[in-house]
């Protein structure tokens, strides 16, 4: 049976899932959604003896469905390669009560790998089925790790070009040394004079933007993005909540048919929603754990069911969380109205023009299964530490205000369901931040001197995405205004 799509919004007429994949974003500035969330056909104790790459092919089937066995076989083969630094690919941590899902072993040190590495094949595919011509752009922006991952995936692919934009003064030293350095000459990195919203903003206008739509397509040119409002990115995230349960499955942790808690640290909304995806699949997901750093918009969304950005924007040590506005959300708010797009709209409307909208009662009443908490600055350093003094495992900043909220949620709860907490980043992707709450002292040392002492404390090698980057040269030195966003993409394309 083929799936399709339609825009959270309401606009335009279901696509196919490669016409949404190009598109990236619907016309009316909504989210693709699929018409109905598929179940898993194959059962868990089959999963459980598979391959990351045949779990993979087992979920994005039921959500591709215009795309040949072999297409989509091969583009699972050639993202899930000697890429990743483990056999597994995302392998499962047990520590201190938790199984941390290690996310970060791909080629830019983040869990945005796990998706980035396969959607530039998935685009290309979908180009060729819908008989594209244009050249396809892709236009990101990031809050330090999609934009590197995506660099690195779309780096040199014929057929494409990508321009990220990153907060300038947002994001760690080792994330923007990552992308400044990135070579290939169809990619273009602009650091702007704002914060993340300010960028991803800028990016919707873009998209959003008829007059540029048909100047580009007169170049040759057509918009698509690899952020996770592409539904290309969704995905194949839900393949590793899958695989996870699977592997506790298989490894005695769990029996089959026992619920597991996610803990997920969270800022676009992306990676949680696609573990809510895999439990509507069928993976016996109990609670949907969603920890927010200081900047606690979505635990005062879950708290009150008002979502409100109208507040200080907080520089965190947890910067891929330093995020206002939760494109993803929509998605959840989309569903959980019933697939009511008129109503969607209507709150998405407020929250663009007013900064804030409020869900009905009977919304909220259907979020029941998440619960929301948020990590201070220094419980988060505190957990680095402790954590690292317990037990020798070292997390980075955004696993570790997830792995705060955890333990806050099992204090207040008692609950001892099995929980695996979603680790986004290697600790030497956010070096000095981990380093720091580990002892003050190595504070004076140098970013790269900072990470072979982690090595050493660790005993975890230097990843090669770090040492890439040690003496390369900057080849990216752009910084623009948000007012000068399209000016600059356009003298860039023309």
């Amino acid at each position: 049976m083929e799936l399709f799509y339609r825009s959270t919004r309401g606009g335009g007429p279901a696509q196919t899932a490669s016409a949404a994949i190009l598109k990236g974003l619907a016309q009316d500035g909504g989210l693709f959604v699929p018409e109905i969330l598929p179940r898993l056909d194959k059962s868990l104790e089959e999963l459980s003896k598979m391959t990351y790459q045949e779990t993979a092919y087992e979920v994005m089937k039921l959500f591709l469905t215009d795309f040949t066995e072999a297409e989509l076989k091969d583009c699972i083969a050639k993202a899930y390669d000697s890429k990743f630094d483990t056999e597994v690919i995302a392998p499962l941590v047990e520590a201190d009560g938790a199984y941390y899902l290690e996310l970060f072993h791909g080629a830019t040190i983040a869990f945005k790998d796990m998706a980035l590495s396969i959607l530039p094949h998935l685009l290309i595919t979908s180009a060729k089925k819908n008989n594209v011509k244009n050249e396809i752009v892709i236009l990101t922006a990031t809050s330090g790790d999609t934009g590197k991952a995506a660099l690195a995936g779309f780096a040199d692919v014929e057929g494409t070009k990508i321009i990220v934009f990153y907060p300038k003064n947002g994001v760690s030293p080792i994330q923007e040394k990552q992308m400044v350095t990135q070579k290939g000459s169809n990619t273009f990195v602009v650091g702007i004079t704002g914060n993340f919203d300010d960028a991803q903003t800028g990016v919707k206008q873009l998209f959003g933007d008829q007059e540029l739509a048909v100047t580009m397509d007169k170049a040759g040119f057509q918009f698509s993005s690899a952020n996770s409002i592409n539904i290309g990115r969704l995905v194949p995230q839900i393949v590793y909540y899958v695989y996870a349960y699977a592997q506790l499955l298989k490894e005695g942790k769990i029996i089959n048919g026992e619920s597991i808690n996610v803990a997920v640290p969270t800022g676009n909304f992306g990676n949680i929603l696609a573990a809510y995806f895999a439990k509507n699949m069928g993976v016996p997901i109990a609670k949907l754990i969603c920890a927010s750093n200081e900047n606690k918009v979505l635990f005062d969304f879950f708290q009150t069911g008002v979502y409100d950005r109208n507040r200080e924007f907080v520089l965190t040590s947890s910067p891929s969380m330093d995020i206002l506005i939760s494109s993803n959300l929509e998605r959840l708010i989309y569903m959980i109205a019933d697939a009511n797009a008129e109503k969607n709209a209507a709150l998405m409307d407020a929250l663009s023009s007013q900064g804030h909208y409020e869900i009905t009662q009977e919304m909220k009443a259907k979020l029941a299964d998440f619960v929301g908490n948020y990590a201070s600055e220094q419980e988060t350093s505190s957990k680095i530490k402790e954590l690292y003094k317990k037990t020798g495992y070292v997390i980075d900043t955004h696993t570790a205000v997830a792995s705060v909220v955890f333990d806050k949620y099992k204090k207040a709860t008692n609950d001892t369901t099995k929980t695996i907490v979603a680790s986004t980043a290697s600790p030497f992707k956010f070096t000095r931040s981990v380093m720091n709450s580990i002892d003050k002292e190595y504070d004076a040392m140098d970013d790269f001197a900072l990470v072979d002492t982690l090595s050493k404390l660790a005993n975890v090698t230097v990843p090669k995405a770090i040492e890439e980057i040690r003496t390369a040269p900057v080849v990216h030195d752009t910084v623009c205004s948000k007012e000068e966003m399209k000016s600059v993409v356009m003298n860039f394309l023309l």
